[in-house]
């Protein structure tokens, strides 16, 4: 892992070709523009390849209304950039709902997935073919 905020961090498996990310707190829209230049840094080996993203949510708290948007334009240059599938740990039906509409935004929908727990995701991601470390 390189990069890290109180917001979030990020963790690239270059060999794998799968991305780990945990969100933290309340979210606003410079926290998500963060996020995705963050990323999109942090991915650069792995999305060279078919890759998936594992996001871990449980400690997401929400965001403002804005950061739909700008998720949702993260989640379209994830797929723009050879994603096939991102899996989301998460527990709570509000903050459910708003994960719901950056899906929408994103156009992500078929290539998302939402578990419970992180056994539940990593065994999803292994059906799917992607070794988890």
């Amino acid at each position: 892992m390189t990069d890290w905020s109180f917001q979030f961090t990020i963790d690239a498996d270059d060999d794998n070709h799968v991305m780990y990310t945990k969100i933290f707190g309340v979210w606003r829209v410079k926290t998500a523009e963060s996020y995705h230049l963050a990323f999109k840094e942090e991915a650069q080996n792995v999305i060279k390849h078919e890759w998936a993203k594992m996001v871990d949510l449980s400690n997401w708290r929400m965001g403002t209304p804005e950061v739909i948007d700008k998720i949702g334009d993260h989640m379209k240059w994830s797929i723009e950039n050879n994603m096939v599938c991102q899996v989301f740990i998460i527990t709570d039906p509000v903050r459910y709902t708003q994960l719901q509409k950056m899906f929408e935004k994103g156009k992500a929908k078929a290539k998302s997935a939402t578990f419970r727990t992180r056994i539940e995701a990593e065994r999803f991601l292994v059906k799917q073919g992607f070794k988890i470390r």
